[in-house]
Parts: C-alpha cells; structure tokens; sequence
C-alpha cells in the first residue's frame, strides 16, 4: 500500500461522543502527547442517502486542514482498505476517559 493510497479509520472521544473519521495522514505531531491528522476523507456528492452525523462532522471540520487529538482520546486507530461512513456516536457505558479521576480522596 503506497503512502498516497492511505486510508485510516480513527476513534477518538470528544465532549463526551464517540467520533469516527477516515483520513489519508496520520502522523505522530510536534506537539508533545498528540497526534495530527489531516486530509479528511467524507462521503463524496454522489452518496445519495447522507446521514445527520455525518453532516455534522463535515461542518464541524469544513475549512480545518489538520486536526491535533490529544493521545488519551484515541480508541482507535485502523489502516482500512475501503471507506465508510464517517460518524458521531454515543461513547456508551464501556469507555472511560484516561485519566479517571473519581474526585475521592484516598
């Protein structure tokens, strides 16, 4: 697979959502703790059914060249041979932002 051909799949958690994005650059930032993703990849035109979360991820990113996420909000990150649907979900019970800070004193 060449470096042009690319494709990632990232999860990431933000304000409580699960964001799923394809993008062809992902790389480790200067920025100490992040990683840099860039040239976002969203359903073409053609698509004729578009769904809201996707709609909203294609405003919320419009006019952004390069995002930094910062590591501990990464789920996951896979090298994917087709592309889907990009999306925002709800985290649900099972994720849990690293750090935990109970707000208990021990």
């Amino acid at each position: 697979m060449s470096s042009e051909s690319a494709l990632y799949r990232i999860q990431f958690m933000n304000n409580g959502k699960n964001y799923q994005l394809y993008v062809r650059e992902l790389v480790q930032s200067s920025l100490f703790g992040f990683i840099e993703i860039a040239d976002f990849v969203f359903d073409g035109p053609s698509t004729l059914l578009v769904g809201p979360s996707t709609e909203k991820l294609k405003t919320e990113f419009s006019g952004v060249n390069r995002s930094f996420i910062p590591l501990q909000a990464v789920i996951r990150i896979n090298a994917a041979t087709e592309k889907g649907a990009a999306r925002i979900s709800e985290l649900g019970d099972n994720v849990t932002a690293f750090p935990f800070l109970s707000g208990k004193k021990p």
